[in-house]
């Protein structure tokens, strides 16, 4: 067995800062306090990144609103799952449903079934193709093997493809030699959870780890303080074999998992639980090429599986291969590749919907190249598109244009046009309501892609080596929204259009040594109506509901030696249809090393205040209190 690295253990950190001026008073500047990172703000701003153009490139440089969510942040902010990961990135709208689902989206459309923003884990795309959407039950990983978690807001269609509309989340994992043996217990007053991670070396100069994560939560209550049927427990064993040499070589990974919920009575008849369950393996080969240029090939198999007896359960298989080629000419750095998608599904009817065909197999084929062209007087010109083909609509064209200029290392200002799809998917076409005819509503035949056409204005700066800060401004011009009409004989159209237009930005500072403060505001408006010639009946709140504001603000420190504190304000304005009143939390996180591999976490969340709902109508909807939680972590 290795032994573990410096990643392995806790230790002071600058995690993304909020808190209360109250709690600094309370503290005397430490004198024995150490650094809060053994990274300053300006090393933090060269932190590799490979999402926005599929490989890697320093942070500065990048002409995106792209925000990093690094191992330490999450460590520190006492995070559980990928969802309460997800919190600490100012430029998504992260709502709970209930005790397992989540409502994730970026600029807008958020609620249980949102379509427009892509999802990946290792390379691995995450989302339901049958719904284009991501079930985030379903979506798991060991929190403690995660490098950084990429969110960018804004399209990412000319690399990601179709989906890829209002933004990308790339979560990826460390190598399998930066993590070694682990042992974690988590206990909560809703939440309870327990992890073990080994490792060690393989033949031909390789390393392995596997883990394995068991999870169970308590039942939400409604606002009535009515048990809601969705207690839950979990389990999910993964592996990881590489073989590498700096970023070439061979990676072979894959994870299994099963949950369920608590089974729902009505009346005398049991309709049973949410059971899901899956398994994906991926294999990935980097390597340099004769002349400097870089291939990267891809590969992986996903089998997910859902039961619910209400609603539907669908069952997929998903192929994907994808292959990338990379090559500097000159003032050149040209990336292109393709790739080739098959999904297999089955959707058995529940007592509320059905879909016809029950069985289906859909195709994509995609073709891509970007173009980043380094011009005089640090301008950099990037110009690249996509060609996707998928069985509803044929070929898309997903083209992007970005211009940079970076007058020093400390300064970027950018400017993008950008053209985005969301695909047809089987729910906009095949989704039938009842499951038998007569049928109330249906799904439309002529149904075709959704477009957004956007315009982003970026500026990243760093005036001193204590404090960086990124803003974008944006607009999106929709067409061909998804759309319905007033029951019976409903069929889902394209009839909603308009725009949205907002802001987003984000800053740290770290005035002190053992003190980082970093605030967070994201503004959304969005103007859309339904076409002329259209009867919908709900129009565009049918497609989400979205806080017009959000903010958070965060606090890192180092009271002494060992110790760590972690305080977090997160307020979410007022949500329109269904009406959800505005919330303000404070979070807070206590780390206590007690030894050199064992460490101690004590924190609270959804303090200030009692009970508050995140989305959904009254009064069926659940709610969530204070919560108290206990870690144990032990890296020897």
């Amino acid at each position: 067995m290795r032994q573990p690295t410096d990643e392995d253990k806790p230790r002071p950190t600058r995690r993304r800062a909020g808190g209360s001026a109250v709690l600094l008073a309370l503290l005397a500047s430490p004198a024995t306090a150490q650094d809060l990172s053994d990274l300053s703000l300006e090393q933090l701003s060269n932190i590799e990144i490979s999402s926005v153009s599929r490989r890697i490139e320093k942070l500065a440089q990048v002409p995106a609103s792209l925000y990093v969510i690094s191992a330490e942040a999450i460590r520190r902010s006492g995070a559980r799952s990928l969802p309460e990961a997800l919190l600490l990135a100012p430029n998504l709208q992260v709502a709970r449903l209930n005790a397992n689902q989540y409502a994730i989206s970026a600029r807008g459309f958020n609620d249980s079934v949102g379509n427009k923003l892509l999802v990946l884990i290792d390379g691995r795309t995450v989302y339901a193709p049958y719904f284009s959407g991501v079930q985030w039950d379903q979506q798991d990983v060991l929190l403690d093997d995660v490098a950084r978690i990429e969110v960018i807001s804004g399209p990412g269609g000319s690399v990601w493809g179709t989906n890829a509309v209002n933004g990308v989340i790339n979560i990826i994992r460390r190598p399998a030699a930066d993590t070694g043996l682990l042992l974690r217990a988590d206990a909560g007053t809703d939440e309870r959870s327990a992890a073990l991670r080994l490792g060690g070396k393989l033949p031909l100069q390789g390393d392995w780890r596997a883990y394995a994560k068991l999870l169970q939560r308590d039942a939400t209550e409604t606002e009535a303080g009515v048990a809601v049927t969705d207690k839950s427990r979990r389990w999910q064993l993964g592996w990881r074999a590489d073989w590498l040499s700096g970023e070439d070589g061979l990676t072979v990974q894959g994870d299994v998992y099963r949950g369920d919920t608590a089974d729902r009575l009505s009346g005398t008849r049991n309709l049973g639980g949410v059971s899901t369950s899956g398994q994906n393996l991926l294999a990935r080969w980097t390597g340099r090429l004769d002349g400097g240029s870089r291939l990267r090939l891809q590969a992986y198999y996903d089998h997910v599986r859902r039961e619910d007896t209400i609603l539907y359960s669908p069952r997929f298989t998903v192929l994907d291969l994808e292959a990338q080629h990379s090559l500097a000419w000159g003032a050149h750095q040209i990336d292109w590749g393709g790739g080739w998608r098959s999904s297999r599904d089955h959707i058995a009817p529940g007592l509320v919907f059905g879909f016809v065909p029950e069985s289906a197999r859909q195709q994509w084929h995609n073709l891509f190249v970007q173009d980043e062209l380094t011009l005089a007087d640090g301008w950099r010109l990037t110009a690249g598109t996509k060609f996707e083909h998928n069985d509803y609509t044929g070929w898309e064209t997903l083209p992007s244009l970005r211009l940079a200029w970076s007058p020093s290392p400390r300064w970027q200002w950018w400017a993008s046009l950008s053209r985005a799809v969301r695909a047809p998917a089987r729910l906009d076409r095949d989704l039938r309501l009842p499951p038998k005819p007569p049928f109330i509503i249906a799904g439309g035949a002529d149904f075709v892609s959704e477009v957004a056409r956007v315009v982003e204005l970026g500026h990243r700066g760093q005036p001193s080596s204590t404090l960086s800060y990124a803003l974008t401004l944006y607009q999106h011009d929709w067409q061909k929204l998804r759309s319905g009409q007033p029951p019976p004989n409903a069929v889902v159209q394209n009839m909603i259009a308009g725009n949205s237009w907002g802001l987003e930005a984000w800053a740290h500072w770290q005035p002190l040594p053992w003190l980082r403060w970093s605030a967070g505001f994201n503004a959304l408006q969005q103007d859309l109506a339904v076409q002329p010639g259209s009867r919908d009946p709900v129009g565009p709140s049918a497609l989400g509901n979205d806080p017009p504001r959000q903010w958070q603000l965060r606090a890192t420190l180092q009271p002494a030696d060992r110790h760590e504190l972690d305080v977090a304000l997160r307020h979410v304005a007022a949500l329109p249809k269904p009406a959800v009143p505005a919330y303000t939390v404070l979070d807070f996180n206590y780390g206590w090393r007690a030894t050199p591999t064992l460490a101690l976490t004590l924190g609270g969340r959804n303090l200030l205040h009692g009970r508050h709902a995140e989305a959904n109508a009254a009064p069926g909807r659940s709610v969530f209190g204070p919560e108290a939680y206990a870690q144990l972590r032990w890296t020897p």
